[in-house]
């Protein structure tokens, strides 16, 4: 790697790494050291080729979905997270303070950590990252069909590990909407 191929290496590592291990994170389930290892050959991988990728974050975050379903694919035994005590319930008025949203973050992580790699792939992709149906099939190598089901299952997972998300999204649905009927003045 040439010296301005190196410069501009070490910019884009700069500016995008924490980004890029927010995506590593979730991919992961949550787990740190796994995500900054994903993050970790993905780098080294596009370091290898950075004078002939046009998008890097593009190509980097195209290596981590592509290490990641390769892990899931040689079914390492999954890591759980134990406890010894349950987490306690959230607070009543709680919900758009500080507090709220660090729980929020706490129990998602939790019910992420929870689904299989596979799912949690799905869902990031699909989610997270906003990308369509075909290009998930696409980065995965499955069909439409198979992203639709495992995105489906997925979501009924989270709620049914998280019961609390789904009260979460009940008591936003519940309030009205607020519309302004007041009368409109129509000119010719």
């Amino acid at each position: 790697m040439d010296a301005t191929s190196e410069e501009s290496f070490r910019e884009f590592v700069a500016a995008r790494s924490a980004a890029l291990l927010k995506t590593a994170v979730l991919l992961t389930g949550g787990d740190q050291h796994a995500a900054e290892d994903l993050l970790q050959n993905a780098l080294i991988k596009a370091a290898g080729r950075w004078s002939r990728i046009d998008e890097p974050e593009a190509y980097v975050r195209q290596v981590l979905y592509r290490q990641q379903v390769s892990r899931w694919r040689l079914k390492w035994p999954r890591r759980e997270l134990t406890v010894a005590d349950l987490p306690e319930g959230r607070a009543a008025g709680d919900r758009d303070g500080a507090a709220g949203a660090a729980e929020l973050r706490i129990v998602m992580r939790g019910a992420l950590a929870k689904l299989t790699a596979r799912q949690r792939t799905v869902l990031v992709l699909r989610y997270f990252e906003d990308l369509p149906e075909a290009e998930v099939a696409r980065l995965l190598g499955c069909s439409v069909g198979t992203v639709r089901s495992t995105a489906s299952r997925s979501l009924a997972r989270l709620r049914a590990l998280a019961p609390e998300l789904s009260a979460l999204g009940s008591a936003v649905a519940e309030e009205p909407p607020s519309r302004d009927f007041s009368p409109v003045e129509v000119r010719p």
